[in-house]
């Protein structure tokens, strides 16, 4: 008997909750703790984990139903530990849909994280800059973001357990998180912008034709990453932060031809600033 629409729908919400609890049984063999705060760092930017007080860094790959990142300057590393005295779970790299992973590994680790009890989200990328004023090694505070990646981790059988079918999503990045991180980029000295992240599904980079349409629909910068992980933990009812790294001008406004190892490079050089500005807020969401 051939199973109807219906029913191999709920078999694929059925086999998908079994997977993250499958992980989270596999997380809880490991460490007994129960961070609220949950970091994904980007491209280059998984140093941060030096200030850390690390409890376990497990691989993705031992973690059931986790994929392999193979991205330079993505470590691929679950790490539990504290900033400060403030427990947290760090995501060390992410996984990319231009890899060639699905929307749902792509997202399973924050709804991994979600259903372990994060309540904080802090989402960080590194970018390429087409706002005025931008130069490479500032930071960008996301206000919002733009989706051109021509899907929506939400499309399919919706998972209730973990929320809505139809999640808001008028504050995507949580307003007082955007204030709190812009008086402590101020405080620091450290350079920055606030602005709207648009993201595309890479690997190539976007040709100058198509950073001048980003610009004209109000992008301040664009990547290949963060706004499924943030429709995710949204729809999970999770509070979401986003920091971007301008590692580089988008195509056309800088006469340079772009390279991932300038991303990485750029990411390298600002990475102390990146780590303070971080442990102040983990300690103000503390």
């Amino acid at each position: 008997m051939t199973p109807t629409s219906k029913q191999t729908q709920a078999f694929q919400s059925v086999n998908y909750m079994n997977h993250v609890q499958e992980a989270l049984n596999f997380l809880k063999t490991k460490t007994k703790l129960a961070p609220k705060i949950g970091l994904v760092l980007g491209s280059g930017l998984g140093a941060f984990v030096n200030d850390m007080k690390i409890e376990i860094s497990i691989p993705f790959q031992e973690i059931p139903h986790f994929g392999k990142s193979s991205v330079e300057g993505h470590s691929g590393n679950l790490i539990f530990g504290h900033v400060g005295n403030v427990p947290v779970v760090v995501q060390q790299g992410r996984l990319h849909y231009y890899e060639g992973h699905s929307v749902e590994s792509v997202t399973f680790p924050v709804r991994v994280m979600g259903v372990m009890g994060v309540k904080n989200l802090i989402l960080t990328n590194s970018a390429g800059g087409c706002g005025d004023g931008m130069k490479p090694g500032d930071f960008m505070i996301i206000n919002d973001h733009i989706n051109l990646m021509g899907f929506n981790p939400l499309c399919g059988p919706n998972l209730k357990e973990l929320g809505s079918r139809f999640p808001d999503m008028t504050e995507a990045y949580d307003k007082n998180f955007v204030v709190s991180l812009g008086s402590i980029f101020t405080r620091l000295g450290i350079r920055h912008h606030h602005g709207i992240y648009s993201a595309v599904t890479g690997p190539s980079y976007e040709t100058p034709a198509e950073v001048r349409y980003m610009k004209l629909i109000g992008s301040s910068a664009v990547g290949m990453s963060t706004v499924p992980e943030t429709i995710v933990a949204h729809h999970m009812g999770l509070r979401v932060a986003g920091i971007s790294c301008i590692t580089n001008l988008a195509a056309g406004i800088s006469k340079e031809k772009l390279t991932h190892s300038e991303v990485t490079e750029t990411a390298k050089h600002v990475e102390a600033d990146f780590s303070k500005v971080l442990r102040e807020f983990i300690s103000t969401l503390a």
